[in-house]
């Protein structure tokens, strides 16, 4: 099958191939010896919270300080307010 790039580098998949992988929003891209690879990737918000939690080397207690921190600040500041 062929598919045409636009003058801004988008594709359009052929109906048969998004219909034989589902529903899918994202896809991994990759060039592999010539050849462009697109892998369906389903996003999980919260596997993508905690990836990024684990690169930052973030613990639960580093996140219990800064959300006590905050919740703490944000009564601060509305007492001040009144």
């Amino acid at each position: 099958m062929l598919a045409k790039m636009t003058s801004k580098n988008q594709l359009t998949l052929p109906k048969s191939i998004t219909a034989a992988i589902g529903p899918v929003e994202y896809f991994d891209v990759e060039a592999c010896n010539g050849q462009i690879v697109l892998t369906p990737v389903r996003i999980q918000r919260g596997d993508a919270v905690r990836a990024k939690l684990a690169d930052l080397e973030l613990s639960e207690h580093d996140i219990a300080d800064a959300v006590a921190w905050a919740r703490k600040s944000t009564t601060t500041r509305s007492s001040r307010k009144k």
